[in-house]
């Protein structure tokens, strides 16, 4: 289990940014070159509680570690990016050092 508040959003972040390329990049083909629509029942459902997690565990960050809402938004944002996860994650591994929390 992640100790850190900022792990546990990091690995929030990274599971939410997975889901969401596995959706658009998988899924949605699925759904529409090869008729199957299941995938994107499946895919969506599963990214929902991933997101849904997400958010909580970014509402329990900007409580515990206090710091600036531009991080909180910014991470909520990413999160309707492609890809945008991971490069969120790559300065919030430069900035865990600053948090212990």
């Amino acid at each position: 289990m992640i100790k850190t508040t900022l792990g546990q959003l990091r690995i929030a972040g990274i599971l939410d940014g997975i889901s969401l390329v596995i959706l658009l990049c998988i899924a949605m083909p699925l759904k529409y070159w090869m008729d199957i629509p299941m995938a994107v029942t499946i895919a969506g459902f599963v990214h929902g509680f991933i997101f849904v997690a997400y958010v909580l565990v970014i509402l329990n960050a900007q409580i515990r570690l206090r710091w600036n809402i531009i991080w909180s938004m910014l991470a909520l944002a990413v999160a309707f990016i492609p890809f945008g996860n991971f490069v969120y994650d790559w300065k919030l591994k430069k900035m865990e050092p600053r948090f212990q929390n």
